[in-house]
């Protein structure tokens, strides 16, 4: 049985020059977690369809979330009873920083609470939504292991990583 992924994007969803979105061309085994608004996040609505995926999906599941995608998994985790494989947490943005002026609602606070899965949160040096110490205190706080890639912005479209060769090897680190 061939492990199935979710894709888990964040605020304003990931376009089509977005890791996320490549993976998701390139193999099959990755799925999309859709949203109602992806400019008007709304984290109980959030919540509720990540749970139904992760129902549909099963708990050999791993999730790929990126930006605001990383707090939707920490609501999610604090919540449900269903169970998954593994979470890659790429560029949790700081919800008091930048973030906060997007107008997004019910993602702060974001739950402290270790995850009962393993996980890898990756960070940039460079991030403009997150500093390298948030990043690594939500890494602390819910107990995933830790990367540091550098600077690669927000690690998103914008940043020119096409298929990010580099998360694929983190993804498959995660799994090993």
């Amino acid at each position: 049985m061939s492990t199935p992924f979710l894709i888990i994007p964040g605020y304003g969803g990931s376009g089509p020059e977005h890791w996320q979105s490549l993976w998701q061309q390139a193999d099959p085994r990755f799925r999309r977690v859709e949203q109602r608004d992806w400019w008007r996040p709304v984290c109980s609505e959030w919540v509720a369809q990540l749970e139904q995926a992760v129902a549909a999906s099963g708990p050999h599941t791993v999730l790929v979330a990126h930006s605001l995608g990383c707090g939707l998994v920490a609501h999610w985790a604090a919540q449900t009873r269903l169970s998954v494989r593994a979470a890659m947490l790429v560029a949790p943005p700081d919800p008091e920083g930048p973030a906060a002026e997007l107008g997004i609602e019910g993602f702060v606070p974001v739950p402290e609470l270790p995850l009962a899965f393993p996980s890898l949160l990756v960070a940039s040096s460079n991030d403009p939504f997150s500093s390298l110490e948030h990043a690594h205190s939500s890494a602390i706080r819910w107990g995933s292991r830790w990367a540091n890639i550098g600077a690669a912005g927000h690690i998103n479209g914008d940043s020119g990583l096409g298929d990010w060769a580099e998360g694929r090897a983190l993804l498959q680190s995660l799994l090993e």
